[in-house]
C-alpha cells in the first residue's frame, strides 16, 4: 500500500511513518518545514520528502492519505484531496486501526513531560527484554530513533492531547485505548485550539473513559486539575505518585540526580543518573508504577533508569567550545522553562552563569496567552536573550521589562549570535529554548564561539 503523509516532519506523523514503512508500506510525505532531525530519519529509512503543500503532490494518486493534525482548509493539497475524492484518514485513527488494535497500549498524557517519560518508559520495557514498540515526540538516546514496531504485546506512546485533524476535532490520544496510563500534570496550553482549562480537561475525560477496568491510571497525588478530570467519572483502579503518592522520592541530591524511591512503606532502591530536575524524579515514579502494572519487577525498573541516557533536544548539551556549554531544550510554555532552568541551576550551582535563549514558537505562546508569567519564568537565569522577529503577535520588550537588564530582545538571530559570542565567558551555561530549529542557532553559535576561542 502506497501512504502520503501531509506533515510528515511533524514528531508524531514522521514516527508513524517510519512504522508504516517497517510495516512494509510504501511511504511518501509533503511538508512546509523539513529540518533535523525528523527529516535525516526519515531520508536514512528511503521515505521521499516534498517540501510544500502542493495539489501535484498527490500524483499519482496514493492509496490513502494520512493526513497531519496542521493541515488546514484552502492549502492546495487538502482541497485537491477532497476534489478527487481520495481515501483519507488522520494519523492516529491510522495508527490504531492498523497497529494498536492488539496490543497493550501504555499512554503517557499531560502538559508536561510526555516525551521523557514515554522515553524511560519504553528504555524500563527493553531493559526487562520486552522489546516494546514505542511512538514518542522526540528521539530517546537510547534508541535513536523516535519509533518502532518492537514486538507484541507492548506499544509505548505518547499520548497528545492536540487535536487529530481538520475532519476531527477530538484530541489524537482517545484513538489510542491505553490499558496503562500515566497522567504527569494538567496545565492550561494550547490555547489556539482550547479556550480554558476546563475545554483541556474535558478531552482529558474521554480519555479516561476509555481506559478498562483491568487498567491502571497513576496521576500525580494531589494534582487539582487532574483530580477534577477523574471527578467526573472513573472505571479503572487508580495510583498516585509524588509527595504523599503511593510511589514516593526521598532526594538524595538537590538537583535530582540521586534518590531513593518508596512504592508505599517499601524501600525500593536508589536511582543515580545523568538527569536533573526534580520534574524528573516526577517522571520516573510514574513510570515505575507503570512498569510495576505489567509485571516488571522494580528493581529491574530502577536499574534500567540508572542508565537511562535521556531525550534529544531534552536538556541535550550540543557542545562545549572554551568550557562554554551549549544546550538544547524543547520547553516553550512558563511552567517547562522555570523547571528546566531550576534543574539546571541546581546542576551547576552559583559559581556558573546561565545565559538562557528564548523563542516563543509555540501557537500559545505566539498567541501571548502565557505573557504575564513568562518573565517570572525565566528569573533564575543571569541572562536572557529573546528572539522577537517582526512576524511575532505582541511586543516583547514590556513583556520582559521586569527582568531588567538581564533581558535583550533580538529580531534576527545573527545578531543574537554574535552577541552571545561576545558576552559568554569561561563556565557559562547557555540554554536555548525552542520547540522549533530556531534557525540552526545551536550548531551556528558552538561555530562562532570555536571561531574566537
Amino acid at each position: 500500500m502506497h501512504l502520503h503523509i501531509l506533515g510528515i516532519c511533524g514528531t508524531f506523523m514522521g514516527g508513524l511513518a517510519l512504522l508504516a514503512r517497517a510495516l512494509g508500506h510504501r511511504v511518501t510525505g509533503s511538508d512546509a518545514q523539513v529540518y533535523p532531525p525528523m527529516s535525516t530519519q526519515l531520508e536514512a529509512a528511503g521515505i521521499s520528502l516534498s517540501e510544500g503543500y502542493e495539489a501535484h503532490h498527490l500524483e499519482p494518486a496514493p492509496d490513502v492519505v494520512v493526513v497531519g493534525n496542521a493541515m488546514k482548509r484552502g492549502m492546495p493539497v487538502v482541497e485537491a484531496l477532497l476534489d478527487r475524492g481520495l481515501p483519507y484518514v488522520s494519523g492516529p485513527e491510522w495508527l490504531r486501526h492498523h497497529l494498536l488494535q492488539d496490543r497493550h497500549v501504555l499512554a503517557v498524557a499531560g502538559t508536561h513531560g510526555k516525551t521523557t517519560s514515554a522515553s524511560m518508559l519504553a528504555w524500563v520495557l527493553e531493559s526487562a527484554g520486552l522489546q516494546p514498540g514505542f511512538l514518542i515526540g522526540g528521539i530517546p538516546l537510547d534508541f535513536g530513533r523516535s519509533a518502532r514496531l518492537g514486538k507484541p504485546p507492548f506499544f509505548v506512546i505518547e499520548a497528545d492531547e492536540y487535536d487529530t485533524a481538520f475532519f476531527d476535532k477530538r484530541s489524537k490520544f482517545v484513538h489510542y485505548r491505553p490499558r496503562t496510563l500515566i497522567l504527569n500534570n494538567l496545565e492550561w496550553d494550547h490555547a489556539d485550539i482550547f479556550d480554558d482549562l476546563g475545554m483541556i480537561q474535558r478531552q482529558f475525560h474521554h480519555l479516561v473513559r476509555i481506559v478498562p477496568g483491568t487498567g491502571r491510571i497513576l496521576y500525580p497525588a494531589g494534582d487539582a486539575a487532574l483530580e477534577t478530570v477523574l471527578n467526573m467519572g472513573c472505571w479503572t483502579p487508580l495510583e498516585t505518585f509524588g509527595p504523599g503518592g503511593d510511589w514516593s522520592a526521598r532526594i538524595l541530591a538537590e538537583d535530582g540526580s540521586r534518590f531513593q524511591v518508596r512504592h508505599g512503606d517499601q524501600v525500593l532502591g536508589t536511582v543515580r543518573w545523568g538527569l536533573s530536575g526534580l520534574h524528573n524524579v516526577q517522571n520516573a515514579l510514574g513510570v515505575l508504577g507503570a512498569a510495576h502494572h505489567i509485571g516488571i519487577d522494580p528493581r529491574t525498573a530502577l536499574q534500567a533508569l540508572c542508565r537511562f541516557q535521556g531525550v534529544k533536544r531534552r536538556m541535550e548539551l550540543r557542545g562545549e567550545v572554551g568550557h562554554v556549554a551549549v544546550y538544547d531544550d524543547f520547553a516553550h510554555h512558563p511552567t517547562a522553562i522555570a523547571t528546566t532552568l531550576a534543574g539546571l541551576r541546581k546542576r551547576v550551582g552559583e559559581a556558573h552563569r546561565i545565559l538562557a535563549v528564548l523563542e516563543p514558537r509555540s501557537n500559545t505562546m505566539r498567541l501571548g496567552i502565557h505573557n504575564d508569567r513568562l518573565a517570572s519564568a525565566l528569573e533564575t537565569a543571569d541572562r536572557i536573550y529573546v528572539y522577537s522577529p517582526p512576524s511575532l503577535d505582541w511586543e516583547a520588550k514590556p513583556v520582559f521589562a521586569p527582568l531588567g537588564e538581564r533581558a535583550q530582545i533580538f529580531s534576527e538571530t545573527e545578531t543574537l549570535v554574535r552577541q552571545l559570542v561576545t558576552e559568554a565567558r569561561s563556565g557559562d551555561q547557555i540554554l536555548i529554548m525552542s520547540n522549533g530549529g530556531f534557525e540552526g542557532i545551536h550548531e551556528r553559535l558552538l561555530e562562532a564561539l570555536a571561531a574566537v576561542r
